[in-house]
C-alpha cells in the first residue's frame, strides 16, 4: 500500500460508492399486540414432539433462547402453578406487547405447560425474525 497509496484508495472509493448504490431490500416488520399463534397451533410438528417428549430439554433450550439460564424450566417443579413457565409468559408478553391476562397465564402454565412453553418459543422466533424483504430494484 506504500507504493500505491493513490490506486488503494481510488478501489476503496470504488467498493464504497458500488455498496452504496446497491437497492436496498423494503423491511416490512408486522408488529401485533397479540400472540401470533393460539395456545394449542402447532407450527412445526418436530418442535411440538420435542416439547412434549422431552418436555425439560425443550423448555431449557427456549428459557436460554429467550436469554434466562438454561438450567432454569427445572425449577418449575415447585410450587402449584409453574412460576417460570409462568414468568417466561409474562416476561415474553411484556418483551412484544401482547395483550393477555395474567389468569390466563396461569391457566395456561399450569394445564398446558408443553403447549405454553411451544407458544412462548414459537413467538420468539416469530418477534426475532419478522422481517419481510421486498424486492424494489428500480424500473427502467
Amino acid at each position: 500500500s506504500t507504493f500505491f497509496p493513490f490506486f488503494s484508495h481510488k478501489v476503496f472509493a470504488m467498493a464504497t460508492k458500488m455498496v452504496i448504490q446497491q437497492p436496498r431490500p423494503l423491511v416490512v416488520a408486522a408488529a401485533s399486540d397479540q400472540w401470533s399463534t393460539s395456545i394449542c397451533e402447532c407450527d412445526s410438528v418436530n418442535e411440538c414432539c420435542f416439547s412434549v417428549w422431552c418436555f425439560p430439554c425443550f423448555a431449557c433450550i427456549a428459557a436460554r433462547d429467550h436469554g434466562e439460564c438454561l438450567c432454569l424450566p427445572l425449577l418449575d417443579t415447585f410450587g402449584l402453578i409453574p412460576p417460570i413457565t409462568l414468568s417466561m409468559r409474562v416476561s415474553l408478553r411484556r418483551r412484544y406487547g401482547i395483550k393477555d391476562t395474567i389468569c390466563n397465564d396461569c391457566v395456561y402454565a399450569f394445564f398446558c405447560g408443553p403447549c405454553s412453553w411451544c407458544q412462548i418459543r414459537h413467538e420468539m422466533k416469530a418477534r426475532l425474525h419478522p422481517v419481510t424483504l421486498l424486492n424494489n430494484r428500480p424500473t427502467g
